[in-house]
Parts: C-alpha cells; structure tokens; sequence
C-alpha cells in the first residue's frame, strides 16, 4: 500500500505508524473526510550505545508519500518518545503547525532553536483543557496527570464520532502540580456515547496500587531529616514535581540545594515561567554549594539510566568541580525506574559512589515504608477506571510491547468494549458505527538519527524494544 486510502466522511481512519511492539516513538495518524492530523512525534532509543546512533524515528518522506498532506500536530506532552522527533522533521520535511501546551511549547521551541528552525515553525499554544478546529476535526484537550507537567488526552471530534486519544497518564489523587485527572469530562464522553479510545498500554500487564507523587514527597522528606551528611536524588529532567519535592525536603532539613543537569535546569525555568513551581529558593549553580558542610548539601541529578555524559556519570566519576563530593554517610536516592536493558549501565556509574561508601536508595531497596518512585502510567486498576468513564465502543490499545497490548485488549473488553483491534506498525484502521476495518498497512522505514548529523539513513540497527531513557534527559518516566 504506498498510499493510504482517501479517509471517508463517515470513518475515522487510526494509523500507528510508531508505538506498537516497543515503548516509545509514539506517532499516530488521524484521517477523516480526506483530512490527516498527527498525534505526536517522538523517538526510539537504540541498544547500542556506541554513540553511531542516537535515536530513531520514523521516515518523514514515507510518511508524506502515504497520506500526501498532514494539516497539524497535536501533542500530549513533553517527553521524548511523544517530542523527540521534531527537531530532526519538523517544520523542513513535515511542514504544518504544531499544537502544545505552554510546557511543551517551551520544550520544542528550545529543540528547534538547537536545530536552527524556531524562526521557520508554525507553533502554536493551547492552555490545557482548550479546544481548537484543524479542517474536519474539532480537537479538545483533557487535563491528565502524568510524570511531566501539563500533559493532556485529546477529544477528538467529527461527524462520524468522537475518538479519545489518551497519551501516556496515571489517576494520581494528589499530583502536586497541576490538578488530578480530568475524569469529569471523560465521563461526560462517555455519556455522549464515545466512538472509541486509542490507549496508553504500558503498564496493562501489571496490577499495580493507585499510587501518588505526595508519597514520594513524604518519603523524600523523612530521608532528608534522618540523614547526618549530604543527600542526592536523581530523577528524569522532566519530573520537575520530583525535582521540587527534593528541594522542599531539602529547605525542610535546613539544607541548601542545586539543580545539575541541562534538562532539568530548563525544564525547572520553564515551570517557574508558566507559574507552575517556584524555585527562588534552589542555588542558581551546583558550584555554589561549594564550601558547605556535608549536612548542608542537597544536589537533584539526572542521569538515571547510567548516560555516560549525564550529571550523575559526572558526579560519580568525582571529576567536574562543579559538583559536590560524596562519600561515607552520604546518600544517593535514585527516583527513577531501571530501564530493562540499562542494569549494566546503571551498575557502572553507580560502582565509584558504592567504593567510597554512600548509601544508594532505589525503590527496590528502600526501607519499609518508603516510596522513592512511583510510576508516571496507569495500571490495570487506573486503566479499567478509565475504560469505565470513557465507556468507548471500541479500543485500539497503542504504546506498548505485542504484550501490553495484548493485555490490555482483554481489559477493554472485560469493561465493556464491544470491539478491539491490536493492530501493527503502519495499519490503517477505520472506525465507523458500524466497527473497525482493517484498511492494509504502510510501510514507514526507521531512520536513525544523531544530534550532530541529523537524519542519517535507513540502514541503521533495529531500535530497542524497551522503554525510553533520554537525550538527555528530557525524556519519558518510565513505569
């Protein structure tokens, strides 16, 4: 099929052209009455770390040669498998507007002016909860509690059905920043009669607790007041709810503390910017807490997959002066999941700080009672939760290995959905009134791609399997 089908007045044509069979490189073609929109445009990360190969994202001129125009890209939120590929594509090889929220505007915007493409790109803001029209479909964003802020699920809306796009989200009660999920208006889809819902499946295979960033605050704040030296915690640059529940652990046990990390530092300034956290208490330069006792000390790092040029390779190593020394009666806390695929990684930066004696705390080791991380996606429980809301006809479960998939097409079902359809990298399928119609499938090759280089070729190793790390660090929380 080198071209996809004209999309018909009555359907709503899905085509996951990224997203299935791994985590990560989430791009998602919509197509109604002849019209195309995306929905994100992320990337894929390769095992190989020797550095041939940063990322990987799908061919943007096999894209354009499939469906011929695309009108916009709408985007959830501002993690690399849903961003990442828009420096590299958009606005010279995809050329539309691009839709986001002040906090993913800010994200793309500082990509694209690294790539020297800000001043030709057409992007555009909508608050969270907004609504907007692009042709045939009218396009509202509901408010989702996820581990970045302002991320949203789309309503999107035609003659032939309103279809809910999810994006990656948790039912957090108390997400500290920013308001719980919006299961309100999902519910009120739902009472309208909901064509279908195109779902985050990470976490479909695992039964886990309704948990909430106010415990990883709680926890971090007994950690900080029960240690006699310096305490470290390393989290993904855009949880910035993670970020800032370390310093207010830190101001409580009479600590000073810095931020070290490109990312995390410009995600910070972005989220003091738009209102969202305050950060006129945390040090402008990790070098500034230089001089202080050990007990004064408190340092948020990124790093958590064992990047080698990530503040936490850095620091372990013991040789950038701007960082803070650790030693016995020291404390890393790292608040991140492992990565299946990074354990070695991991291992080898953290073995210098385990040699000179610091306590390392992950979520796997922690004592009773605390909670280090917790997981940016819905489980079983908080998926069926919101199939019982959105009360979708049918379900197309997106963002996941064959498995989660699978999974969570079994859960649709059992909460009431009368069809579902695990579809492949690049099928197209048509959602009417009457079900889900297997159009064919796209062939979209894999490009590889490198910060310095940009796109390279489509002759590069299979992306990993697995779930995103960084670039760094402004990349997905993993589950």
């Amino acid at each position: 099929m080198p071209r996809l089908p004209r999309p018909r007045a009555s359907e709503i044509v899905v085509v996951p052209v990224g997203g299935l069979g791994r985590i990560g490189m989430n791009w998602t073609l919509y197509g109604h009455d002849g019209r195309w929109i995306l929905a994100d445009a992320g990337i894929a990360f390769p095992e190989d770390r020797s550095g041939a190969v940063d990322a990987f994202i799908p061919d943007p001129e096999a894209l354009r040669r499939a469906v011929g125009r695309i009108d916009a890209l709408i985007v959830t939120h501002a993690h690399e498998d849903h961003i990442g590929a828009i420096q590299y594509v958009f606005p010279r090889l995809l050329s539309c507007p691009i839709w986001a929220t002040p906090f993913a505007s800010a994200a793309i915007s500082r990509r694209l002016e690294e790539a020297g493409t800000l001043g030709e790109a057409d992007l555009r803001t909508f608050p969270v909860g907004g609504a907007f029209r692009i042709g045939p479909f009218a396009i509202r964003s509901i408010r989702l509690t996820h581990s970045v802020p302002e991320a949203v699920a789309f309503a999107i809306a035609t003659p032939a059905g309103t279809v809910l796009h999810t994006g990656d989200f948790k039912l957090d009660p108390t997400p500290l920043i920013g308001e719980p999920t919006d299961l309100e208006t999902i519910h009120a889809l739902g009472n309208a009669g909901l064509l279908a819902m195109v779902c985050d499946s990470t976490n479909a295979e695992r039964d886990l607790p309704v948990t909430s960033e106010a415990q990883v605050r709680e926890s971090l704040r007994r950690i900080f007041a029960s240690r006699a030296g310096a305490v470290v915690v390393c989290c993904f640059g855009t949880n910035i709810v993670r970020a800032m529940s370390a310093a207010d652990a830190a101001l409580r046990s009479g600590r000073q503390i810095a931020f070290a990390g490109r990312s995390l530092r410009a995600h910070a300034e972005t989220a003091d910017h738009l209102g969202l956290v305050d950060t006129q208490n945390i040090l402008a330069e990790p070098s500034h807490l230089q001089g202080l006792d050990q007990r004064e000390i408190a340092l948020v790092c990124t790093g958590t997959q064992g990047e080698e040029n990530a503040a936490l390779a850095r620091f372990a190593r013991g040789m950038d002066w701007r960082l803070p020394r650790l030693g016995l009666g020291d404390t890393l806390v790292m608040s991140a999941s492992v990565i299946p695929g990074n354990e070695d990684e991991i291992a080898r930066v953290l073995e210098p700080l385990r040699e000179r004696g610091v306590e390392i705390l992950t979520q796997r080791d922690a004592p009773d009672g605390l909670t280090v991380h917790v997981s940016g996606h819905a489980g079983r429980a908080e998926l069926a939760t919101m199939h019982r809301h959105a009360r979708p006809r049918f379900v197309i479960p997106v963002h996941g290995t064959e498995a989660h998939l699978q999974a969570h097409a079994i859960l649709a079902r059992d909460c009431g959905a009368e069809e579902t359809a695990v579809g492949t990298t690049g099928e197209a399928m048509a959602i009417s009134a009457s079900g889900i119609k297997r159009l064919g499938r796209i062939e979209v090759p894999i490009l590889g791609v490198r910060r310095d280089e940009g796109i390279l070729s489509a002759r590069a190793a299979k992306p990993a399997g697995r779930k995103e790390a960084s670039l760094q660090n402004a990349s997905h929380q993993p589950g």
